[in-house]
């Protein structure tokens, strides 16, 4: 499942299990469940994939827990469908999971560009030497690997590039999976809007 789907989400009932170990009905203690996450993407309105990096705080009071398998196949199926902006995305799974669990959710995403992972405090993530190209304005429309995407100039050079857009699915089970790339190249000057559009081609 690709495309943005709550219905996947699957609550699980605190009470039952509290029952059995004879919790009263007004907790003896406060605090929330911390879930990270780190694969969560979808597609701009022009159809490039946005990464980031999430955590969700779940209140212990909440009647409800997400299963963990439902919750990381929502995360999924968030990666072919377009959104506006990353605020949109968070508003949205702060909604879909507070409905869920029965109290609110805060979800606090985290951009995966230098800036933002900077100014956060809660992720220490280390970047590849060279220039960053996924903040080149491209129209992406091919998620199937093209090479004819790649384009060079007449100009010789060499340059070290790299992306963290790259997802490709795997083979076995069909899940995602995510990295960053590195390309260091000398010879005709790589286009570098055609470089992203051909690792953005290998999403699906």
């Amino acid at each position: 499942m690709s495309h943005y789907d709550p219905s996947l989400l699957f609550p699980i009932a605190r009470k039952n299990k509290r029952d059995e170990i004879q919790l009263p009905i007004h907790l003896p203690f406060r605090g929330c469940d911390i879930w990270n996450a780190f694969e969560i993407s979808w597609l701009n309105s022009k159809g490039k994939p946005s990464v980031a990096l999430g955590e969700f705080f779940i209140p212990c009071e909440s009647p409800c827990l997400i299963e963990s398998k439902s919750f990381k196949l929502y995360l999924n199926s968030f990666n072919q469908s377009k959104f506006e902006s990353i605020l949109q995305v968070s508003q949205l799974m702060e909604d879909d999971l507070s409905r869920a669990c029965g109290a609110k959710v805060k979800a606090q995403l985290t951009g995966f560009d230098e800036q933002s992972l900077t100014n956060s405090s809660q992720f220490l993530v280390k970047s590849f030497e060279g220039i960053c190209i996924d903040e080149l304005d491209v129209e992406c429309n091919l998620y199937l690997p093209d090479s004819s995407l790649l384009k060079v100039s007449d100009e010789p050079g060499s340059e070290t590039l790299f992306s963290n857009l790259l997802k490709s699915n795997c083979l076995i089970t069909g899940q995602p999976d995510w990295a960053s790339i590195q390309i260091r190249y000398e010879g005709m000057r790589m286009n570098r809007e055609s470089l992203l559009q051909y690792i953005v081609s290998f999403r699906n």
